[in-house]
Protein backbone atom coordinates (compact mmCIF):
# COMPACT_ATOMS: atom_id res chain seq x y z
CA UNK A 1 0.00 0.00 0.00
CA UNK A 2 1.66 3.47 -0.73
CA UNK A 3 0.78 7.15 -0.85
CA UNK A 4 -0.87 6.82 -4.26
CA UNK A 5 -3.48 4.59 -3.14
CA UNK A 6 -5.65 7.51 -2.73
CA UNK A 7 -5.99 8.14 -6.25
CA UNK A 8 -7.71 4.96 -7.69
CA UNK A 9 -6.72 4.59 -10.92
CA UNK A 10 -3.29 6.80 -11.49
CA UNK A 11 -2.51 4.92 -7.73
CA UNK A 12 -2.67 1.49 -9.39
CA UNK A 13 -0.78 2.01 -12.56
CA UNK A 14 2.14 4.00 -10.33
CA UNK A 15 2.22 0.94 -7.82
CA UNK A 16 2.24 -1.88 -10.41
CA UNK A 17 5.22 0.07 -11.91
CA UNK A 18 6.90 0.30 -8.41
CA UNK A 19 6.18 -3.75 -8.54
CA UNK A 20 7.79 -3.92 -11.69
CA UNK A 21 11.13 -2.04 -11.35
CA UNK A 22 11.07 -4.48 -7.97
CA UNK A 23 11.31 -7.42 -10.57
CA UNK A 24 13.61 -6.15 -13.53
CA UNK A 25 16.22 -4.23 -10.88
CA UNK A 26 17.97 -7.15 -8.85
CA UNK A 27 19.68 -4.28 -6.93
CA UNK A 28 17.28 -3.82 -4.05
CA UNK A 29 18.76 -0.32 -2.68
CA UNK A 30 18.67 0.62 -6.78
CA UNK A 31 15.04 0.02 -7.13
CA UNK A 32 14.65 1.79 -3.75
CA UNK A 33 16.15 5.12 -5.16
CA UNK A 34 14.23 4.76 -8.51
CA UNK A 35 11.09 4.51 -6.63
CA UNK A 36 12.13 7.46 -4.06
CA UNK A 37 13.20 9.33 -7.12
CA UNK A 38 9.61 8.81 -8.94
CA UNK A 39 7.57 9.64 -6.00
CA UNK A 40 9.43 13.02 -5.64
CA UNK A 41 8.87 13.80 -9.20
CA UNK A 42 5.33 12.79 -8.84
CA UNK A 43 4.56 15.02 -5.44
CA UNK A 44 6.47 17.64 -6.95
CA UNK A 45 3.20 17.77 -9.73
CA UNK A 46 0.73 20.58 -9.58
CA UNK A 47 -2.64 18.51 -9.80
CA UNK A 48 -4.69 22.35 -8.66
CA UNK A 49 -5.83 22.97 -12.12
CA UNK A 50 -6.45 18.91 -12.61
CA UNK A 51 -8.35 18.67 -9.33
CA UNK A 52 -10.29 22.54 -10.12
CA UNK A 53 -11.29 21.58 -13.72
CA UNK A 54 -12.87 18.39 -11.92
CA UNK A 55 -14.67 20.26 -9.24
CA UNK A 56 -15.95 22.55 -12.07
CA UNK A 57 -17.32 19.77 -14.31
CA UNK A 58 -18.94 18.73 -11.54
CA UNK A 59 -20.47 21.93 -10.23
CA UNK A 60 -21.89 21.91 -13.61
CA UNK A 61 -23.71 18.74 -13.57
CA UNK A 62 -25.01 19.37 -9.96
CA UNK A 63 -26.90 22.76 -10.97
CA UNK A 64 -28.12 21.03 -14.06
CA UNK A 65 -29.39 18.17 -11.75
CA UNK A 66 -31.22 20.76 -9.81
CA UNK A 67 -32.79 22.35 -12.75
CA UNK A 68 -35.87 21.23 -14.46
CA UNK A 69 -36.48 18.13 -16.41
CA UNK A 70 -35.48 19.21 -19.93
CA UNK A 71 -32.28 20.86 -18.52
CA UNK A 72 -31.35 17.64 -16.31
CA UNK A 73 -32.43 15.42 -19.58
CA UNK A 74 -31.28 17.14 -22.70
CA UNK A 75 -27.93 15.40 -22.83
CA UNK A 76 -29.74 11.60 -22.52
CA UNK A 77 -32.20 12.86 -24.92
CA UNK A 78 -29.84 13.69 -27.52
CA UNK A 79 -27.77 10.72 -27.23
CA UNK A 80 -30.90 8.72 -27.48
CA UNK A 81 -31.84 10.39 -30.33
CA UNK A 82 -28.17 9.80 -31.95
CA UNK A 83 -28.93 6.41 -31.01
CA UNK A 84 -32.05 5.76 -32.53
CA UNK A 85 -30.34 6.98 -35.36
CA UNK A 86 -27.65 4.50 -35.81
CA UNK A 87 -30.20 1.26 -34.85
CA UNK A 88 -32.44 3.16 -37.66
CA UNK A 89 -29.37 3.06 -40.30
CA UNK A 90 -27.63 -0.17 -39.38
CA UNK A 91 -30.39 -2.50 -38.13
CA UNK A 92 -34.12 -1.84 -38.77
CA UNK A 93 -32.90 -0.16 -42.33
CA UNK A 94 -31.27 -3.40 -43.69
CA UNK A 95 -34.21 -5.05 -42.86
CA UNK A 96 -36.67 -3.33 -43.57
CA UNK A 97 -35.39 -3.04 -47.51
CA UNK A 98 -35.95 -7.34 -47.90
CA UNK A 99 -39.57 -6.76 -47.36
CA UNK A 100 -40.30 -3.07 -48.30
CA UNK A 101 -38.24 -0.80 -51.18
CA UNK A 102 -39.22 2.39 -49.78
CA UNK A 103 -37.98 1.26 -46.56
CA UNK A 104 -36.66 4.71 -44.38
CA UNK A 105 -32.93 5.60 -44.12
CA UNK A 106 -31.98 8.70 -41.82
CA UNK A 107 -29.18 10.81 -43.48
CA UNK A 108 -26.14 10.66 -41.16
CA UNK A 109 -24.27 13.46 -41.60
CA UNK A 110 -20.13 13.11 -40.68
CA UNK A 111 -20.85 15.44 -37.88
CA UNK A 112 -23.39 13.04 -36.25
CA UNK A 113 -20.05 10.63 -35.67
CA UNK A 114 -17.92 13.53 -34.00
CA UNK A 115 -20.84 14.51 -31.84
CA UNK A 116 -21.39 10.86 -30.51
CA UNK A 117 -17.29 10.54 -29.69
CA UNK A 118 -17.69 14.06 -28.02
CA UNK A 119 -21.00 13.87 -25.77
CA UNK A 120 -19.78 10.15 -24.86
CA UNK A 121 -16.62 10.75 -23.97
CA UNK A 122 -17.92 13.56 -22.43
CA UNK A 123 -20.33 11.52 -20.17
CA UNK A 124 -17.30 9.11 -19.12
CA UNK A 125 -14.80 11.73 -18.32
CA UNK A 126 -17.69 13.74 -16.58
CA UNK A 127 -18.76 10.60 -14.76
CA UNK A 128 -14.80 9.68 -13.62
CA UNK A 129 -14.40 12.94 -12.55
CA UNK A 130 -17.74 12.94 -10.19
CA UNK A 131 -16.72 9.72 -8.38
CA UNK A 132 -12.08 10.63 -8.02
CA UNK A 133 -13.90 14.40 -6.38
CA UNK A 134 -16.27 11.93 -4.13
CA UNK A 135 -13.27 9.66 -3.23
CA UNK A 136 -11.02 12.98 -2.50
CA UNK A 137 -13.79 14.76 -0.92
CA UNK A 138 -13.93 10.55 1.98
CA UNK A 139 -10.73 10.97 1.97
CA UNK A 140 -10.86 7.20 1.03
CA UNK A 141 -7.89 4.86 0.61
Amino acid sequence: MSIFSAIPLVGKIIDKGFDLIDEVVEDKDEANRLKAGLTEKWQQIDMTKFVEQIKAQASIIIAEAQGSWIQKNWRPMIMLMFGFIIFNNYILYPYLSLFWDAAPVLETPPDLWALMKIGLGGYVVGRSGEQMVKHFKKGDK
